[in-house]
C-alpha cells in the first residue's frame, strides 16, 4: 500500500520517522512530506503560530504538491492531528484514494462532501481537548453522510499526541493498540 502519512503541528520529527518505519516495515511505501519545510517547533505553542503564519491553505498546497506524484497509484492518506485535518481534505479530493487513517485529526466537511465508500479510521483518546466528544459526533455523522465506512477508534487517555513517545502526551498501551488496529485496517484494502 502507498500512504501519505503527514506531520503535526511539531513538524518532521523523530516520532513521525518511526511512524514511517513501523509501516514500511509492514511493507507499506511510505511518503512523509515536509509541510514546514525544514522548521520543527519546539513546543505546540510554537506550532500552532507557525501554522498561523503559513496559512493552512498554503499547508494544503505543498500537501497537494507531496501528494502528486503518487496519487495516481491510489493513496491512503494519513495524518497526525494537523496532518490528519490535512489528510481528510486530500482524501476527500481524490477520487483515488484508497484509505484514510486519521489519528487525533479530523477536519469540517462541506455540505457537498463525497466520501463514496472511502474507508475511514480515525484514532483518538476519549479526553482529546482538540477532538471533543459533540464534535466528533457530528463529524462521525457527517462522513457516514458523505459516504464513507467510517470506524472511531477511542483510547482511555487524556493526551492529543498519545503515540508520540518523546511527547507528555505519550500512552503506550493505547499507541500499540492504535498500530495494531491501523495495520489490521491496511492490510484489508
Amino acid at each position: 500500500m502507498e500512504i501519505l502519512l503527514i506531520h503535526s503541528v511539531y513538524g518532521v520529527r523523530p516520532a513521525l520517522e518511526q511512524a514511517a518505519e513501523r509501516l514500511r516495515e509492514a511493507g507499506h511505501e511510505v511518503h512523509v512530506p515536509d509541510l514546514f519545510e525544514g522548521l520543527s517547533p519546539a513546543d505546540m505553542e510554537e506550532g500552532l503560530a507557525l501554522r498561523d503564519e503559513i496559512g493552512t491553505d498554503e499547508l494544503l498546497k505543498r500537501a497537494v504538491r507531496a501528494a502528486a506524484p503518487y496519487s495516481d497509484k491510489g493513496l491512503v492518506y494519513a495524518g497526525f492531528s494537523l496532518g490528519g485535518a490535512i489528510a481528510q481534505n486530500l482524501a476527500l479530493a481524490d477520487e483515488k484514494a484508497r484509505g484514510l487513517v486519521l489519528f487525533s485529526g479530523t477536519s469540517d466537511l462541506p455540505d457537498d462532501a463525497s466520501a463514496e465508500d472511502l474507508p475511514v479510521q480515525l484514532h483518538v483518546t476519549e479526553n482529546d481537548p482538540f477532538e471533543p466528544h459533540d464534535w466528533l459526533n457530528a463529524w462521525y455523522l457527517r462522513m457516514q453522510r458523505a459516504g464513507a465506512d467510517v470506524e472511531v477508534y477511542r483510547y482511555p487517555g487524556a493526551g492529543h499526541l498519545y503515540t508520540d513517545p518523546d511527547l507528555p502526551d505519550y500512552d503506550a498501551d493505547a499507541a500499540e493498540a492504535t498500530w495494531r488496529t491501523v495495520q489490521g485496517f491496511l492490510d484489508s484494502l
